[in-house]
């Protein structure tokens, strides 16, 4: 194995990243800031053939308890900046998403109000097709800069596959910038809209807890009759379920709390008895919306969603 690049660490801690906070190290760690950079760790990593996984807010995310081998990578600097040209915004991948609608709102632009209620990135969110309270990431999105050890790609938006929480992006594919094209609208009003969906996250969502947000996926079964994973998983008895110090949240059953020192496994089994509560209560079967990093022990037939 080369030498690897500037600015690469060895054993970093991935807990502290993750708003779960559990997990272990990542055997290579590193946070490029620009285009330049980011291929060339990916070109060190190919040639290494070392496996390259990317945290963002880590938000959505769950680190195996044994750490990760291979390279993390932490979008940093011109990777996570913010700039506006009315209607557009371009950004870094690395930019959280709140942040994002709140200068969006700032310069008067609408379309990406939704976002604020996401605490994730935008790349994460374009890899997700991240929507909310009726606004989907997919519709104000126009150009994404993928990059993998083979270099830089522009891909529109129409490329990138968007399904219901998925997109194409393939493994060693990294999103670094993107741009949206936004409508023009008063400040005044898109502040407002702001306001609202954050009352309405709080009101309805637990804060200020170590969690990763919603656990698993809104069902399209139709024996759901329209009910969310957050109520298929409150009917079936699992509001404030705990194993080890991983626990529903009593406020909203689809958010799995770190009740002290949980670890990742205690996150995943108690994924799996809530998912076996909802299909034996109901004959629904539930798909997770966490993503994994490293060895973490989820069963197979989430693994391909």
């Amino acid at each position: 194995m080369s030498e690897p690049p500037s600015g690469v660490q060895r054993d970093y801690p991935l807990a502290r990243l993750t708003t779960i906070r559990t997990g272990g190290s990542a055997e290579y760690f590193a946070r490029p800031g620009s285009l330049s950079e980011l291929e060339a760790l990916l070109a060190w990593a190919e040639t290494s053939h070392l496996e390259v996984g990317v945290v963002g807010s880590g938000s959505n995310l769950l680190v195996a308890d044994e750490g990760v081998t291979g390279l993390v990578l932490k979008l940093d600097k011109h990777l996570s900046d913010t700039e506006i040209a009315p209607p557009h915004i371009t950004c870094g991948a690395g930019a959280r998403l709140p942040a994002l609608a709140a200068a969006a709102a700032q310069a008067g632009l609408s379309g990406i109000e939704f976002g604020v209620s996401i605490p994730g990135t935008v790349g994460g969110a374009v890899k997700m097709n991240a929507n909310a309270y009726g606004g989907a990431l997919a519709e104000a999105l126009e150009w994404v800069d993928v990059v993998s050890a083979r270099g830089a790609e522009r891909r529109g938006a129409d490329q990138l596959g968007f399904q219901y929480r998925r997109s194409n992006l393939g493994p060693g594919e990294i999103v670094a910038r993107a741009r949206f094209r936004l409508r023009e609208a008063d400040p005044a009003s898109v502040k407002a809209t702001l306001a609202d969906l954050r009352g309405r996250r709080k009101e309805s969502q637990p804060a200020g807890i170590k969690t990763f947000g919603s656990t698993f996926k809104n069902p399209d079964d139709p024996r759901a009759e329209g009910r969310t994973a957050g109520q298929l998983l409150d009917a079936a008895g699992c509001r404030g379920l705990r194993v080890g110090d991983a626990g529903f949240s009593e406020k909203h059953a689809n958010f799995v709390e770190n009740l002290g020192a949980a670890t990742t496994k205690d996150v995943v089994s108690l994924m799996q008895a809530g998912a076996a509560a909802v299909e034996t209560k109901f004959g629904i079967e539930l798909t997770p919306e966490v993503q994994a990093l490293g060895p973490v022990p989820l069963p197979d037939r989430w693994r391909k969603h």
